[in-house]
């Protein structure tokens, strides 16, 4: 599968998932994928957040390199395989709306440079409540990996918005695919 695995994998169109709003109340967070798997379980992601479900308003570009720590067969599908994706290279994020600017510039603010549109910063290592990164921790998700018909599928989002931040929220279904670049 890693050898199948490698190189560039896109997003088919922008995509949907079920996030939280900090009260719990769930909001749809539209977004599209640029995966790239590399030598020695390495990975790079950018994320394009949307505020449409067209990809026409960008709200942030979101960019996350790491490695990937193989733990075995996931039951989901013959040939799926349980993957944890940890971010223990970079992590950055690149505000481009003027909304997401000024809500950074009131919820971002220690540690980090006055936000603008356009410019990237990293929140590698650091806290960053938008993303509920906390201060020395490497993000972790849980996650899934199944190649079939020449696209790649990770787990599909809980409907709940919960993430994958644990064994026990590791996903049971799939996701939209990504197809190669």
């Amino acid at each position: 599968m890693k050898q199948s695995l490698s190189g560039t994998w896109v997003s088919l169109a922008p995509e949907i998932r079920p996030s939280k709003n900090p009260d719990g109340s769930l909001k749809p967070f539209y977004l599209s994928r640029r995966f790239v798997y590399l030598p020695e379980n390495r990975f790079q992601l950018t994320v394009m957040n949307y505020g449409d479900p067209f990809g026409r308003v960008p709200i942030a570009k979101i960019e996350i390199e790491g490695h990937m720590t193989w733990r075995g067969e996931h039951p989901i599908a013959p040939g799926a395989q349980s993957v944890d994706f940890v971010a223990d290279v970079a992590y950055s994020t690149t505000p481009l709306l003027q909304g997401f600017v000024d809500l950074l510039n009131k919820v971002a603010v220690a540690g980090y440079d006055k936000w603008e549109i356009g410019q990237r910063q990293s929140i590698f290592g650091k806290a960053f409540a938008p993303f509920g990164l906390i201060e020395g921790a490497h993000f972790k998700e849980y996650d899934l990996v199944y190649l079939a018909h020449e696209m790649l599928f990770w787990g599909a989002r809980n409907v709940d918005g919960r993430g994958f931040d644990t064994e026990a929220n590791r996903p049971t279904n799939l996701q939209i695919p990504l197809v190669r670049a």
